[in-house]
C-alpha cells in the first residue's frame, strides 16, 4: 500500500535546527562556574556530556521537570572537576540561560528547507523538549510565516517520546499521523516517539556533535544535512 502524500513535517529544535554557541561549550561552562566560585577544566567538557547523557534517557514518567536538565548539567560540571556549594547554582544558571536564543546559531540549511516546504504547501511544526519560548525562537531567527504551529514540552507538560506531545502537535497543525514526518537528532526521543503514534521519522546526524552514530531502523532515513530531507518526503 502506498503512503499518503506528506502533509506535515515536524522538527525538533536543539541540534536539529540550532546549535549552541560558546556559552555552552567548555570555556562557557568555565565562566558560568567561576561566577559561582567553582573551578572546572574546560578540556573535560565533552567527557562530561558523554557521562551525563544517560540522565536524559533515564526511565521516568516523562512529565516535564526542570530537575532532569539541572541534574544533567550538574553532572557535566562534576565531571569537569566542579565541587562545592556553587555547583548547583551554576547548573541552574546554565539551565536558565539555555532558553535564551542569542546563545544559539541557526544551521545554514534550515531556512532554505523551511521555505521549500512552505512553497510546497507542507505544514511545518516544531516539537521541542525545552523550556525555550518557541515564539521567541521564530522571531529571533526570522522564521516568520514558515512555522504553522510549535509546541514545547515545558508548555505541554510531557517530554518526547511521550505520545501525547506528538498527538497534541498533530492536532495543532490539523494533520494525520500517517501523512506526517518527524525530523530530529534523537532516535529514542524524536524518531521512536513519533513512530509509536504512526508518524514517519527522519534522523538527523550531522556528525558534528561529538557523539557516536546511532543504528537506526532500516526504514528510518539518516541524513547529514536538512538539504537531503526533500528526497525522503
Amino acid at each position: 500500500m502506498s503512503r499518503p502524500p506528506v502533509g506535515a513535517v515536524f522538527f525538533d529544535v536543539d541540534f536539529t535546527l540550532i546549535y549552541p554557541g560558546p556559552a555552552f561549550q567548555g570555556d562557557g561552562y568555565q565562566r558560568f562556574c567561576a561566577a559561582h566560585g567553582v573551578s572546572v577544566d574546560p578540556a573535560r567538557f565533552m567527557d562530561g556530556v558523554l557521562d551525563a547523557a544517560p540522565i536524559l534517557h533515564d526511565d521516568q514518567e516523562l512529565a516535564y521537570n526542570d530537575d532532569i536538565f539541572i541534574r544533567y548539567t550538574r553532572r557535566i560540571i562534576e565531571v569537569m572537576g566542579g565541587r562545592g556549594a556553587g555547583v548547583d547554582a551554576a547548573a541552574r544558571e546554565i539551565y536558565s540561560e539555555w532558553a535564551a536564543c542569542h546563545h544559539f546559531e541557526l544551521y545554514d540549511d534550515v531556512a532554505p528547507v523551511l521555505r521549500d516546504l512552505a512553497a510546497r504547501g507542507v505544514k511545518v511544526g516544531l516539537i521541542s523538549n525545552s523550556h525555550r519560548s518557541l515564539a521567541a525562537f521564530q522571531e529571533h531567527f526570522e522564521l516568520h510565516g514558515l512555522i504553522t504551529a510549535a509546541l514545547s514540552s515545558s508548555e505541554h507538560g510531557f517530554l518526547k517520546p511521550h505520545p501525547s506531545i506528538f498527538q497534541a502537535a498533530l492536532a495543532l497543525v490539523g494533520a494525520r499521523a500517517n501523512e506526517s514526518v518527524m525530523v530530529g537528532d534523537s532516535l529514542p526521543h524524536d524518531i521512536e516517539g513519533a513512530r509509536r503514534v504512526g508518524m514517519r521519522g527522519v534522523l538527523v546526524h550531522r556528525g558534528d556533535s561529538g557523539l557516536a552514530p546511532v543504528n537506526a531502523p532500516a526504514d528510518v532515513p539518516v541524513i547529514r544535512s536538512l538539504k537531503e530531507l526533500p528526497a525522503h518526503l
